[in-house]
């Protein structure tokens, strides 16, 4: 059985790689037995029927306890998310919880209470975060899936630094009812899986309109999809480029990942976009938003935070009405600088991080010889995204590195089936593909 297979296999990681927070064995025996039941009497299924998932411990399952990784949030919902609510309409069984930087405000999953998740390619690098479990779970080959959270990258990130596909979705396109906020106007729900095809699954599944939810929407119009890359025009973003802390490996992952698109019979071309750089007001905008979810219990001694979360809500809590107008007037200038980048391409090709190689302790990423602070190594290319409300998606290259290099594709809103066609033609090219980490 698909189910009792991963479920071993999370148990006997744990030690290792540790990527859960709670293994739901005997629920999910329970569930997958069912279906099982259920097949055998010709009862049509949903499309992921019986198939293991793994599930963020930030969105609800009913009857499970939520934690959010925190040393005191603990909450058993009587109502799962709505997400949750779609993937067991499907037929998915999740078989637990993973771990996750501390109430998602982070990029490592160094853990202060439930300990370090570590990265399947090399137990000493972190995984990413804030959805480092997840990501971890799919590359060890535990489950097939897993749904994570992005609100600066924190599907995406976790996903390029273990060799997985990681999709950021188009703001409002999932519907957030029942996942503990981090910043609302930016946060997104999204799959980590290790195939383009398995990606756009689990999205079919999970998108939609959810009416009790303020911040769901329907698509305006039906995004564009390729079957293939030949005349696709690509656009990559120089200012944006030339101002990131960024790797010449990672640089000359991009440049091989475009040569290759070249040879396919894409158009890609460097495009000048001197508005589209990373900004400090990205950052006033989370934290101001994050402040609003956690003053009702920061700081309170009985309410402990770990170090860096700490830090981090400390300086949320000072930013005022006024600065974070000043970003939400910056973000809202964002949707006239995209839309003219999307006159000229269909899609925008970047990195996925600005070095993959974050050694788990360590608050900096050498940047050739040079110590650069980890969140911004990692969420460079990943975190102007949310602001733009745009999908995107992070695909694992087929070439050498531990962990294996990653490209980042964006597109205009609802544009989602045009990620789908540019990384599956890239999988049937080898251009991208999954590797299996050593056992």
């Amino acid at each position: 059985m698909l189910v009792s297979a991963s479920l071993e296999a999370a148990e006997k990681s744990q030690q290792r790689i540790n990527a859960f927070t709670s293994i739901d064995s005997d629920l999910a025996i329970e569930r997958a037995q069912d279906i099982d039941r259920r097949a055998a009497a010709g009862e049509m299924l949903g499309s992921l029927a019986g198939v293991p998932i793994a599930l963020k411990d930030l969105i609800d399952h009913e009857g499970r306890v939520t934690t959010c990784g925190s040393s005191f949030y603990r909450y058993q919902p009587t109502e799962s998310a709505t997400v949750v609510e779609r993937l067991e309409a499907g037929g998915a069984v999740i078989i637990g919880r993973t771990g996750l930087h501390e109430f998602a405000y982070g990029f490592s999953s160094e853990n202060d209470w439930f300990g370090a998740v570590r990265n399947p390619y090399d137990f000493d690098l972190s995984p990413g975060g804030s959805s480092g479990g997840s990501a971890a779970a799919v590359a060890a080959g535990i489950v097939p899936a897993a749904i994570g959270t992005d609100t600066g990258g924190s599907v995406r990130v976790p996903a390029a630094l273990c060799g997985s596909v990681g999709l950021k979705v188009t703001h409002g396109c999932i519907p957030l009812r029942g996942v503990f906020p981090l910043a609302e106007s930016l946060d997104t729900v999204g799959p980590i899986t290790r195939t383009v095809g398995d990606a756009r699954l689990l999205f079919e599944v999970m998108q939609g309109l959810d009416g009790r939810d303020p911040w769901s929407r329907t698509a305006p119009r039906q995004g564009v999809a390729f079957s293939g890359v030949a005349g696709l025009k690509i656009g990559i973003p120089a200012e944006w480029l030339e101002a990131a802390p960024v790797a010449n490996s990672v640089l000359q992952d991009l440049e091989d990942a475009a040569l290759a698109l070249g040879e396919l019979g894409a158009d890609v071309s460097r495009l000048s976009l001197p508005d589209l750089v990373p900004d400090p007001r990205l950052t006033v905008l989370a934290a101001g938003e994050a402040a609003n979810v956690h003053r009702k219990w920061f700081p309170q001694l009985d309410k402990r935070y770990g170090r860096e979360v700490e830090e981090r809500l400390a300086i949320a809590m000072d930013v005022s009405l006024e600065e974070y107008l000043d970003a939400r007037r910056w973000q809202a200038g964002l949707a006239g600088v995209i839309h003219r980048a999307f006159e000229s391409v269909e899609v925008l090709l970047t990195p996925a991080v600005g070095n993959p190689r974050k050694v788990i302790g360590q608050a900096d990423i050498d940047i050739d010889g040079t110590p650069t602070g980890y969140r911004q190594v990692l969420s460079v290319f990943t975190g102007l995204v949310n602001a733009t409300g745009c999908p995107a998606i992070t695909l694992p290259l087929n070439q050498p590195g531990t962990p294996p290099p990653a490209i980042q594709f964006i597109a205009p809103r609802w544009g989602e089936p045009a990620l789908f066609g540019v990384g599956e033609a890239l999988e049937a090219a080898e251009v991208v593909a999954h590797r299996t980490p050593p056992a």
